[in-house]
């Protein structure tokens, strides 16, 4: 099976930008539909970006759309999240997620990187 780690995470000031990274080993990434959620302090955890095999489509949550970008590159076995605009209530706990065709759940998980965002 696949094992995910996530890097990418920090401090940053509001309007600030970061790329989160997922590397994945083990099996292909190329087999997985990817995604990105978060889970803020004292909230559910949530979707943020999807991504498919190829890359050739993508979805986001209302409310990273236009300041967030998912990206993957299967040669490297990895999937990116470039943030840009960062605002306070970005401040969450971000982990990759992967799961294979035919299953609307995601499987895999990794371990989660810290973002905070300050104002």
């Amino acid at each position: 099976q696949v094992q995910l780690v996530e890097s990418g995470g920090g401090l940053v000031q509001a309007g600030g930008s970061l790329r989160l990274s997922c590397a994945a080993s083990g099996r292909a990434l190329s087999r997985y539909v990817m995604g990105w959620f978060r889970q803020g302090p004292g909230k559910e955890r949530e979707f943020v970006a999807g991504i498919s095999w190829s890359g050739g489509s993508t979805n986001y949550a209302d409310s990273v759309k236009g300041r967030f970008t998912i990206s993957r590159d299967n040669a490297k076995n990895t999937v990116y999240l470039q943030m840009n605009s960062l605002k306070p209530e970005d401040t969450a706990v971000y982990y990759c997620a992967g799961r294979v065709g035919g299953s609307s759940a995601y499987g895999y998980w990794g371990q989660g990187t810290q973002v905070t965002v300050s104002s």
